[in-house]
């Protein structure tokens, strides 16, 4: 294949959420239905710093979306990585942890956090961004069947499931300033598995909806330019509610490099009544390399910053992490794991200017 596999990102995310969550005392394997729902009570929660209304979502400028720039979570997957290995020796593999750990990174949320380790990681991500000043990017991956079912299967139950765990997502993000990309490959995969996607473009309308009553930008993933044709994603997002989202994310986990996925993208857009988009450019810096799973020769792409020219492109942004495996390949280890060696690659061969 020409792009990562759904199997291949839902091992990954949920083999890097393991580190996360370890942190929180539990597993990814803890369904989110596994406690009562908490209430709106944290600090997160009780003040308003968003810049954005359900009228303006769509019509704000990237620069008021963004208001004081992209979070960079001192806390992160790369900076928690760079302190072990500090602190083991590893001086080259350390400093190669360190470059990517100064960048802004999405945070991904999942079935892997119980309701309340959920809560406590976007008030805990929320709090810290607005300490400082700046925008976090949150990524939506738990919607049912998102793999197709294969042995990495996982996401809520079913689209009622699925929806109760969006408002709650919702619920701690409303009066917050923060860009949510929801669900990397649910569009895209529909045409591998139609019958256990029924109602998935539905479902996702109903998902943005509640963000954009909320006042919350939404991005609705709609694969690479090398996966789904233009006018069949355009479709595609139109039915699931990209007229009430920000707009949609490209590459997401991927290598194409930002000429194509901006061609793709504006292609899209125009398809789909001019909504916006993102570019995920975390390691496209070399192009594609011919696979997906720990790319030799790839390199760290563009890095995260906030676009504000004339064109639909709103920000390039790191929604993968950069230096954690897609699996054991490559001499990586298992998905989800930082890959020191890949990670000074991956510095070594980023993109420049």
């Amino acid at each position: 294949m020409t792009h990562m596999t759904p199997t291949t990102r839902a091992a990954l995310v949920i083999g890097a959420a393991v580190a996360l969550v370890a942190g929180l005392a539990a597993t990814p394997a803890a369904a989110h239905a596994a406690g009562p729902t908490p209430t709106p009570t944290s600090s997160a929660a009780a003040r308003t710093t968003a810049t954005t209304t359900p009228q303006t979502i769509r019509t704000a400028s990237s620069a008021t979306l963004y208001k004081g720039g992209l979070f960079v979570d001192a806390n992160g997957e790369a900076a928690r990585a760079a302190a072990t290995l500090s602190s083991q020796g590893r001086t080259a593999e350390a400093s190669a942890a360190r470059t990517i750990a100064q960048q802004s990174v999405a945070t991904w949320l999942g079935g892997w956090f119980t309701d309340a380790q959920l809560v406590q990681k976007i008030d805990a991500t929320v709090a810290a961004a607005e300490k400082k000043g700046t925008t976090p990017v949150f990524v939506t991956y738990n919607i049912p069947n998102r793999d197709c079912g294969s042995h990495s299967a996982g996401g809520s139950a079913d689209n009622a499931a699925y929806l109760r765990w969006n408002q709650l997502v919702t619920s701690r993000l409303a009066g917050h300033r923060a860009a949510v990309i929801v669900e990397p490959d649910a569009l895209a995969l529909i045409s591998n598995c139609p019958t256990q996607t029924n109602g998935r473009e539905a479902t996702i309308a109903a998902a943005v909806a509640t963000l954009a009553d909320a006042g919350v930008p939404a991005y609705i993933d709609a694969g690479n330019s090398n996966w789904v044709p233009s006018q069949t994603m355009a479709a595609r997002l139109k039915a699931a509610g990209v007229d009430r989202a920000r707009g949609f994310a490209t590459n997401v986990s991927n290598y194409y490099p930002v000429e194509s996925e901006r061609a793709y993208a504006e292609k899209v857009s125009q398809a789909s009544g001019g909504a916006r988009y993102v570019i995920d450019t975390s390691r496209n810096g070399r192009g594609w390399k011919g696979t997906w799973c720990n790319a030799p020769g790839a390199g760290l792409g563009s890095l995260p910053s906030v676009q504000t020219g004339s064109t639909k492109l709103d920000a390039l942004l790191w929604i993968k992490t950069p230096g954690a495996s897609d699996g054991q390949c490559n001499a990586g280890p298992a998905a989800g794991q930082w890959f020191a060696s890949y990670a000074v690659q991956l510095v070594a061969n980023r993109k420049v200017g």
